[in-house]
This record gives structure tokens, sequence and C-alpha cells, in this order.
């Protein structure tokens, strides 16, 4: 795009982009549209602001799966059922790498004991109610059941050389954010490191099966396909579920049979901002990659449309990401979803890369993502032209910046869009029953 024909006050010098600043009549005086829930009630304190729910409501776990436990504790509780304790590593390998809890399929193991092992090491955790498929098969998002009725959703992606995850860490969530659908039921309950973990085993299973399409055929030094991405950008707020999310991230790159044998690097943990967490993830000193989701640089905008923000303003949390970096050495993505006339604005992408510049340089990767629709909203993504100056005036700043693809709107499987409607509690209700 030709620079000299964007949307300025001013002509821009040699093919240069003119750095705004916020006022009257910037950005050819676009309309500041101001976050506010739309075709649902956004929860509010007395004071009028959305409330925060950080603490999952005390309601029942499912109980204790293989997956709960390290390998340690999985052979400990086979030595207390009377059995060798190398029948634990069986178990694992069935679980991780077989993708079964079928009794019958082990072979293995005792045959008057495989039934006892299987109901003591494998609860029922996610159930399949219904799944959806666009992108010619490339793309499915799933339903599930959980063992309390609760219902949550993933989404499993074919991309060139690769396989993503989308997992969900929470029944709901807490954040209320007012364009996310997920959000716009609140918080129900935290997922236990099993029920996310659970998530990737049913995926790899509809792979191995061919569900995903295009399948590669395994053989002359080609292993099995199989999930080598994870995205926690889910339903729910990984870093209010810290323990259990690190767990499971724990059992992805625990090698077999401890664990799934994944690269710590392909494993992605995104939050709204809560800092302290952010700080303790870095001194975890894993290498996945951390994402920020923070969608506007000023406070006045993100107090509204990130109500974390109350909490963790915009400068600590960029702060506790720029930690992130110095611990760990791996580059920070900084997500942000682009929406009208609420925070695409010229001047808001140069104050972005202000500051992400003033901490520095080549520690920080942006990711613009045009706005996903959700049901009763009538906010829409930026146009085309706004979201091409918006790119370009970060990457003129030094800053990487990569408009993001998106995958799955038809399904109401993209980014923000994953929530139980209440055909999908219907159905579940009515799967059940039969």
């Amino acid at each position: 795009m030709d620079p000299n024909k964007l949307n300025h006050d001013a002509q821009p010098a040699e093919g240069k982009l003119i750095k705004t600043r916020p006022r009257a009549g910037a950005d050819g005086a676009r309309p500041q549209v101001k976050p506010q829930a739309e075709g649902w009630t956004q929860i509010t304190s007395p004071d009028g602001r959305p409330t925060l729910q950080f603490a999952s409501p005390r309601v029942k776990q499912p109980a204790t799966h293989l997956a709960d436990l390290t390998l340690a504790e999985r052979e400990a509780k086979v030595v207390e059922i009377g059995l060798p304790k190398f029948r634990a590593k069986q178990l694992s390998k069935h679980y991780f790498e077989h993708r079964t809890t079928d009794p019958e399929h082990m072979t293995d193991l005792p045959k008057d004991r495989r039934d006892e092992l299987v109901e003591t090491f494998f609860p029922p955790l996610l159930t399949e109610v219904k799944r959806l498929v666009t992108d010619d098969g490339a793309t499915i998002k799933f339903l599930w059941r959980l063992f309390d009725v609760a219902l949550v959703e993933s989404v499993l992606m074919r991309y060139p050389g690769r396989i993503t995850l989308c997992v969900s860490s929470q029944c709901g969530c807490g954040m209320n954010c007012p364009f996310c659908a997920t959000g716009q039921a609140g918080l129900t309950r935290n997922m236990s490191t099993a029920e996310i973990l659970d998530q990737v085993v049913q995926a790899n299973r509809v792979i191995a099966e061919g569900g995903l399409g295009r399948k590669r055929e395994s053989g002359n030094g080609a292993e099995p396909e199989r999930v080598n991405n994870i995205v926690f950008m889910g339903m729910g707020e990984p870093l209010a579920n810290y323990k259990r999310v690190m767990n499971a991230v724990h059992r992805m790159i625990a090698p077999s049979p401890e664990g799934l044998g994944m690269s710590a690097r392909g494993i992605t943990v995104s939050t709204v901002g809560l800092a302290p967490a952010i700080r303790k993830l870095a001194d975890e000193e894993i290498p996945i990659i951390f994402a920020l989701s923070l969608h506007a640089p000023d406070d006045e905008l993100r107090d509204d449309l990130i109500p974390v923000n109350s909490r963790w303003k915009v400068e600590e949390v960029l702060d506790a990401a720029y930690h992130y970096y110095e611990k760990t050495g791996r580059r920070v993505s900084i997500e942000y979803a682009l929406i009208k006339d609420m925070n695409d604005h010229a001047w808001r992408a140069d104050l972005l890369a202000d500051k992400l510049n003033q901490r520095g340089r080549g520690w920080v990767h942006v990711n613009p993502i045009p706005l996903n629709p959700t049901p009763g909203s009538i906010w829409t993504s930026s146009t085309r032209e706004v979201t091409r100056e918006f790119v370009d005036r970060l990457n003129a700043a030094g800053v990487p910046t990569t408009l993001r693809d998106t995958r799955g709107k038809e399904i109401d499987g993209a980014c923000g869009q994953l929530v139980a409607t209440e055909q999908d509690k219907e159905e579940a209700a009515a799967f059940a029953a039969s």
C-alpha cells in the first residue's frame, strides 16, 4: 500500500509515516467508540465497574485421573492396589501414546485386573457432544460435556507443517471482557489438569482416525501425525487457573511415559494481563511462548475493554511481559484485536510502538487480528485500509508485526467466540439422556 494514500492529517515526507497523537481531528476525524456490552448484560459491581472472578467457585472437581499425577505418583498408586509399579508405565503409554482407556486394548495388563485399573486411573472426563467442521475439514470445533454437565470447547486446526489445538482451561471465564463471547457467561469453575490434557489426547485420537482430513501417511521415517502446537486461547483465563495449567504444561512436555513428549516451544500460554502471574510464569523457566492480550495501549480505553486493567495497568503489565523476555530469552507475543473505531486509530499504533520500544528492541512481536463477531454484538473488525495502516505504523517503528490468520469464524470457533450456547446446552442434555 502506498503510504501517501493513507488517512493522515498531513502527507508524509519521502514516503515516511507521520507520527500522530490523540487529538481532535486525528485519523480523519474518525469517531472514538467506547466499549460496552451489546446483546447481553455485563455483570458489574455497585460502583459500576465490571466484576472480576479470579477464584474458581467452590464446586466439585472430577475424580483423580492418571493425567493428574506424576509418574512417581502413578507408580505409588499402582503399588497401593497390589501391583508392581511398572504397570504405571504401561497404563501411561496406553493413555498418552495409544490414546485409549479401553481395557480390551490393554492386552499387556493382567486380564483379571484391567477393569479395576481403568476404573481407578481413568474416570470419565470429556464426552464429545458434537463437532463442527470447516475449512475443507482442516478445522474442527469440539463441544465437550464434562462430568458435572459443564460444557467447554476446543478447536483443532491443520496448517502446513503443523497441527494446532486451541484448548480451554476454565469452564467459562471471569475476566468479563465485553467483546468476548466466553466471558458473557461468567466463570463456572476451573478445569482440572487431566481435563485440560484430555482435550489433547482426544484430538490426537481424532487425527489418528483420519478425522482432520488430508491425513499424512506415516512410514519411511515419517512419524504418525499428532498435535504439535498448543495454544491456551480457548475458554478461560489460563493464569487464573495457574497451578492446573502449569501441571498440564509439565505433562505436555514430559517424555513418554510421563507425558506427551511435546516441545515446550510449541506451547503458547495467553493472558489478558495478570501481572503477578506473568512474573511467576517467567520464574518457571520453561521455554514456552507467552502471549499478552493487550488490545489497547492506553489505560483510558483498556480499563473498559479489558476490565482486569483496573487492577494492573498497561505499564505494569508490559513490565511483567518484558521480565518474561529477560528471564527466558523468549520473544513475547502481543495479541491485539482490531475493532473498528475503538482501538484501531493511527495514534494508538504509534503509542503502542513507543511503549514497546521504550523497553528495548527485539523482545516482542505484535499480532493484530481482526475482531471475530460474537452473537448479539454490532462491534465489527477494522477496515482493510485501517488494518494495513496500523500494521505499517508498527513495522515502520521497528516493531515486528504480522496480521494473524483467523480460523473457524464460520463455526464460531475463532478467538473470542467460544461459548456454550443455549442450543449447545439443549443438545448436551439430549445427548446425556440418550
